[in-house]
């Protein structure tokens, strides 16, 4: 066993950053933990293709900060974290070694951060993960169709708070990624009656949207720029930045991606061309949430109670943002910087 965590000095307000490494496993992973403030950090792990270790370290800081912030807004107990196995080229690594050294890098934390699923990653990687520790959700159940689910409640919460209604029946909802959430997303939209249009790189994806839900395909070049009430961003974070927001002709951008914003002017720009943006870390927190089923033992009712408060959560959110004259993800930001604040206070006085 080869397996060495190099603590990393980042700049940034995260409690603890770590580089992994396991050369007999082929594994080179980050795990970052921004928070525990409000209990053990956690978030999913992503396993994809970087362009280098930097590249993977700021992609982990990003989403922990990310995974902080949903979780205050949720109301859960939990912290944030986040952590990335780097891909080489052609996936020629031992799946099974490679997700075990990642248990025991993530035992060696000591509670401090308990993994999840996220892009690249299944319930099958979580099992061999648990070999190694039992640090980890999404066993008992797929996280994804609880995204899905929270994502329609905040867009049934957006589309009040714009039309005066949160009937989507009828609605025209462009998805961008028809993965696990884009899936399940795409058929409780159906089901609610809405026009769909999707689109995935992985043209199999979309066959499989198509006949479950009898969408529209585009072409993923497209997506972005068709006409439709709602955008759902449902793939990979950067999508909304000044090249590509010009080009919207939606009027509420609502999806599962994490960090769709490339910078927080972004936000600002959506705003200015008139566009409601739900933060992502309010609507998709249905994942996180379905996780206290294993992390804290709740039930099925209370797991699906606190999915559907995300309707409450974000108007609370859009008020406030409309009051203040600032976009909704400053006024999600402040709110959830509130909230860590105080915990934090609370701590100290302790």
């Amino acid at each position: 066993m080869s397996l060495t965590l190099e603590d990393l000095a980042t700049g940034t307000d995260h409690e603890r950053v770590v580089f992994c490494r396991d050369p007999e496993a082929g594994y080179r992973a980050v795990i970052a933990v921004h928070s525990s403030v409000a209990g053990p950090a956690v978030g999913g792990t992503r396993y994809w293709a970087y362009a280098g270790e930097e590249e993977a370290v700021a992609d982990a800081l990003r989403l922990s900060r990310g995974m902080t912030f949903k979780s205050l807004m949720a109301g859960l107990p939990m912290g944030g974290g986040k952590s990335v196995i780097l891909r080489d080229p052609g996936d020629p690594a031992d799946r099974a070694a490679l997700f075990r050294a990642h248990g025991r890098a993530i035992e060696r934390l000591g509670g401090l951060y308990t993994a999840g699923e996220d892009v690249g990653t299944q319930p099958a990687d979580m099992e061999t993960i648990a070999q190694e520790t039992r640090h980890v959700a999404g066993i008992l159940d797929d996280p994804s169709p609880y995204t899905a689910q929270g994502v329609v409640r905040a867009m049934r919460a957006a589309a009040f708070h714009r039309w005066g209604t949160d009937d989507l029946a009828g609605r025209t909802v462009a998805i961008q990624g028809c993965g696990n959430v884009g899936f399940h997303l795409a058929r409780e939209l159906a089901a609610a009656g809405a026009r769909l249009l999707v689109a995935d790189v992985a043209p199999e994806r979309v066959r499989r949207t198509v006949e479950a839900t009898g969408a529209a395909a585009v072409d993923p070049g497209e997506i972005q720029s068709v006409e439709a009430d709602i955008f759902a961003p449902c793939a990979l974070g950067g999508i909304l930045n000044a090249g590509t927001i010009p080009g919207l002709r939606v009027e509420i951008v609502a999806g599962a991606a994490n960090n769709q914003l490339w910078e927080d002017g972004d936000g600002d720009r959506l705003r200015d061309r008139g566009i409601l943006y739900v933060p992502d870390y309010v609507a998709n927190a249905g994942g996180v949430i379905s996780g206290g089923r294993e992390i804290l033992g709740w039930s099925g009712e209370k797991t699906g109670e606190r999915i559907a408060g995300i309707y409450d959560t974000l108007l609370t959110v859009l008020r406030l943002a409309r009051a203040e004259g600032i976009s909704p993800h400053a006024a999600a930001d402040r709110l959830a910087g509130e909230r860590l604040a105080a915990l934090a206070a609370e701590r100290r006085q302790q």
